[in-house]
């Protein structure tokens, strides 16, 4: 039961990060949103909300890398790019295009102090340790897409500039389509990032 109200907290904290950001992710939402005892807070992050949010943000990494690497590695690079976009798609029409990416919001938001003697000023070591974690989360997807290009044939430095710029594509066209209200946008960049991907493949 334990491991199970934190699980649901670490998840709860990632969605509403998804949905509002980092710093309007409180500890309260948290716990109103995932219907979680509000005393089990200090007994599974004793470190606050700094320790929630780097939790949600590894989780998040993995809800994305452990179905693309499965994918990737069964079906193949496009299939996988196919795979990555389609769970984007779902996260945005299930949520009514609310829900963006969590480790999106991580990396562009600056992570403000919720200690009670310096609540609301900017936590610069804070936010160093999250834009690390960030960056792995980032560095991790693109990690499999670079393995599986490299692996049907395509030269190590355009494996890794492809990687870079399905990632990168794709996350920025989940806030357009946040913005849009409509998966229109990442429909576009899907088709286009195949061709792509089809004609590296093809040399």
């Amino acid at each position: 039961m334990t491991s199970d109200t934190r699980a649901k907290m670490v998840a709860g904290a990632a969605d509403l990060m998804s949905r509002r950001g980092v710093n309007a992710t409180s500890m309260r939402e948290v716990v109103r949103h995932t219907g979680t005892p509000r005393g089990s807070i200090g007994h599974h992050f004793p470190r606050g909300k700094q320790q929630l949010i780097e939790d949600a943000l590894v989780f998040a990494g993995r809800q994305v890398s452990g179905p693309l690497e499965h994918l990737t590695q069964s079906r193949g690079a496009i299939a996988g790019l196919r795979t990555f976009i389609a769970l984007w798609r779902q996260t945005l029409e299930k949520s009514k295009f609310q829900a963006g990416c969590p480790v999106l919001a991580v990396a562009v938001e600056q992570y403000v102090n919720d200690a009670t003697e310096k609540a609301g000023e900017p936590d610069e070591a804070a936010q160093r340790h999250l834009l690390d974690l960030a960056d792995g989360v980032f560095a991790d997807w693109q990690r499999i897409m670079f393995t599986v290009l490299r692996r049907e044939g395509v030269a190590p430095a355009r494996a890794r500039r492809l990687a870079a710029l399905v990632i990168a594509s794709t996350e920025g066209t989940v806030a357009m389509c946040r913005a849009a209200r409509s998966a229109q946008p990442l429909d576009d960049v899907r088709q286009e990032l195949e061709l792509v991907l089809s004609s590296a493949l093809e040399k």
